[in-house]
């Protein structure tokens, strides 16, 4: 009985940790000779309760589709349409307002390429600041295939999430591990039994073919709202949606591919790997949904065994190198895929439609798996042998190649479909970002920004350094002491682990030091010879621009004595970045030399920035800036207080400031990312020992945390200069 088994479990102070097998009749039986007493046979009823059995009797809907009239479509309307629809179209008003930098360990995010395009198939974080393992994560989803094929969609879901994924380094599809968020309106007239269709087919059938699994994930089963006007009932609900994260761990994270075209490698070639294998399928694409119907068959995921072959074929392409850029079909079809290509590239690219049939529109916006890949035409004929051997030679077409003209240019059977300047149909594809920043910041700002995208002088991200990054300055204190580094936070920074690997790295100790421990007296600054504040947030940014962080120290006797007495040291230097610039600048008066400091106000924007960003490092008094005055190369910003602003006419000691698409100073967004004058955002001291500046040099000490950057080959990111030069300076 219960009452026995608790007396016996209360005896024995534990509960079972081996608890046997469970027999026919439905009970557990339990046989361990260490109680010294008679086996158990437990009820599995008695140990796991009766939670009562529901059963739902459900029933299929017909699905009513509505056909899609191709032959009262104009192709150049319907391209422009589809680049301009929100799932297509540039989401750039959502990613630069997000900090994608923060923790120095992100080496893929959305921005690819030297014009830093919102296109990449997949994000990648590093595991530390050594090694150059990581992990990586891509998304999927198909709701709009569902209104027509439950099932489809959510096969059509894994499909996406894996095709852009596969973009990454992974040893194997089976490493994959996939997230699953469904949504549905349960209860509704026939979403139950589609519910009840997708799953099987995800988890029953597509999932065990693949090899892979779904440990984890989360549902919403309510997404119908219901509502009375003017005394009628009105309803509204949403159709099965199926959203799949793929997580996997990836053997480098320096062999991610992008969208981006390469320019510099020779003569290429486009090749389509077309998993729908020609069928071309157009229900619930993109094409339908702008001209306001459903459309018929949907896309599918109809042969695992091809898909896993595709899989593996990308992965060891990439291993070999014979993979220049990559990027999945899915949203929008070949015409977006291609098109967002040539923007990440800043080509024109010239394509022919014919290998892959006569229907124009169809092979266009078709949403199928696959993927397009630039190789260099040199390697072409062993890349199209790989993917014979893989089993994918009918589905395998080359479609295309770059130009010289800036034109996207699109034929079949000799007849021109498209001949449009890119960077034109670029301002077309980011338009609606544009019109959804207008409305919310600076319209003025988001007007310079899209404005920007048609220029066609713009040299985009570049590296000129007056310095070899490989050069190891600090090698003749390998083996020696290595200086005790402060490294400042407060309540809400979040800087402060990249910052202490960027310092170990140049031959540092680094040490956590809180402000509490300051106040309280468990650390003093007179046993460090530097210190950082670190940028984040400190206590909300609730008094704007680190000023309540500054406020700590200015009105407290003991952090303020610390301060002061660090500062008028002859052998201290200090740093601070971000949140930690804005809190030293209220410092400015108990700082010698550093008077002329600004402060720092909100961006002209009225926005948080996040953007990888032109700077030059000027010519100053800067220990830190040492031997790298002149160079100019890209710096991450993440901010949304970084205008300086002076209280009189004196800029003096500036020691960094953003650059424009000539290679000047920035004046105008986003290269100015928040209205600095002269594109000024790093100051130093009188005697260069005290520097502030707003961007994020520590999250770029390895050339693997750059976005972009001309030359990734080297294991020392361009900015490691920076901390090095601290460490000659202690010497």
């Amino acid at each position: 009985s219960l009452p026995e088994f608790e007396a016996m479990c209360e005896r024995e102070r534990c509960l079972f940790a081996v608890l046997g097998e469970a027999t026919e009749d439905g009970h557990l039986h339990v046989d361990d000779p260490e109680l010294g007493q008679a086996p158990v046979d437990l009820s599995l009823e008695m140990l796991l309760g009766k939670p009562p059995k529901m059963m739902r009797d459900v029933a299929h809907e017909t699905n009513k589709s509505v056909s899609l009239n191709l032959g009262a479509i104009d192709a150049k309307e319907a391209i422009l349409r589809v680049l301009r629809l929100p799932s297509v179209a540039s989401k750039e008003f959502l990613i630069t307002i997000g900090d994608r930098s923060v923790t120095g360990l992100v080496a893929r995010d959305q921005m690819v390429g030297p014009y830093q395009v919102p296109v990449a198939d997949v994000a990648v974080t590093a595991t530390d600041f050594t090694n150059y393992t990581g992990e990586a994560m891509a998304m999927g989803e198909r709701t709009p295939i569902a209104v027509l094929n439950a099932p489809a969609s959510g096969r059509m879901a894994i499909g996406e999430a894996l095709t852009n994924i596969a973009a990454s380094s992974i040893a194997k599809l089976g490493d994959v591990k996939l997230s699953a968020n469904w949504m549905a309106a349960c209860g509704h007239d026939g979403e139950d039994a589609a519910l009840y269709d997708t799953v099987k087919a995800v988890g029953m059938e597509l999932c065990p073919a693949l090899g892979i699994s779904i440990p984890v994930g989360k549902d919403s089963l309510s997404m119908k709202s219901v509502w009375e006007r003017n005394g009628e009932k009105q309803e509204m609900f949403s159709p099965l949606s199926l959203i799949v994260s793929a997580f996997a761990p990836t053997v480098d994270i320096r062999k991610t591919l992008t969208p981006q075209l390469r320019t510099d490698v020779g003569d290429t070639d486009l090749i389509l790997i077309d998993l729908g294998n020609g069928q071309h399928r157009l229900g619930g694409s993109a094409l339908a949904q702008v001209y306001g119907v459903t459309g018929e068959q949907t896309p599918d995921l109809d042969d695992a065994v091809l898909f896993a072959k595709f899989f593996h074929a990308i992965q060891r392409l990439n291993v070999e190198d014979k993979i220049l850029a990559y990027h999945d079909r899915s949203d929008g079809g070949l015409l977006a895929t291609v098109a967002e290509m040539a923007f990440a590239g800043r080509t024109g690219v010239d394509i022919h439609l014919d290998v892959l049939g006569h229907d124009v529109l169809p092979i266009l916006f078709t949403e199928e798996l696959g993927a397009v890949i630039q190789v260099k035409r040199a390697q072409r004929e062993a890349v199209l042998a790989h993917l014979i051997d893989e089993g994918m030679g009918e589905i395998t077409h080359i479609i295309g190649q770059l130009n010289d003209d800036m034109r996207l240019h699109l034929c079949c059977q000799q007849s021109t479909v498209l001949d449009e300047d890119v960077l034109s149909l670029q301002q077309t594809w980011s338009e609606t970002s544009y019109q959804m920043a207008s409305l919310r910041d600076n319209p003025e700002c988001a007007k310079q920004s899209f404005d920007s995208i048609a220029n066609a002088d713009d040299k985009g991200l570049f590296a000129t350094l007056s310095y070899d990054v490989n050069e190891d300055i600090t090698a003749p204190f390998i083996g020696k002491s290595r200086p005790k580094m402060a490294v400042l936070r407060e309540q809400g920074v979040n800087g402060q682990i990249e910052m202490a690997a960027a310092f170990d790295k140049a031959g540092f100790t680094s040490v956590d030091v809180h402000m509490s421990d300051l106040i309280a007296g468990r650390a003093s600054l007179a046993d460090f010879q530097g210190l950082v504040a670190c940028g984040g947030f400190s206590f909300g940014d609730v008094l704007g621009a680190g000023r309540g962080w500054a406020s700590s120290v200015l009105h407290n006797p003991r952090a303020r004595d610390e301060f002061d007495a660090f500062f008028h040291r002859d052998d201290s230097f200090a740093l601070g970045v971000c949140n930690g610039c804005q809190m030293m600048s209220q410092l400015k008066d108990m700082i010698p030399g550093a008077t002329h400091w600004p402060s720092f106000e909100r961006n002209i924007s009225e926005q948080f920035e996040a953007r990888l960003l032109m700077v030059e490092v000027m010519d100053s008094q800067s220990i830190l800036m040492r031997g790298m005055q002149g160079s100019k190369l890209p710096l991450v910003v993440a901010h949304g207080e970084g205008r300086a602003q002076f209280s009189g006419s004196e800029t003096s000691k500036p020691m960094l400031r953003y650059l424009g698409t000539d290679g000047l100073p920035a004046n105008t967004y986003p290269h100015n990312p928040n209205g600095s004058p002269e594109g000024l955002t790093g100051f130093t001291s009188d005697d260069g020992r005290f520097n502030i500046m707003m961007p994020h040099p520590e999250r770029l000490f390895r050339n693997s945390q750059f976005s972009y950057f001309p030359e990734r080959n080297d294991e020392n990111g361009a900015w490691l200069r920076m901390f090095q030069n601290a460490r000659l300076f202690l010497a």
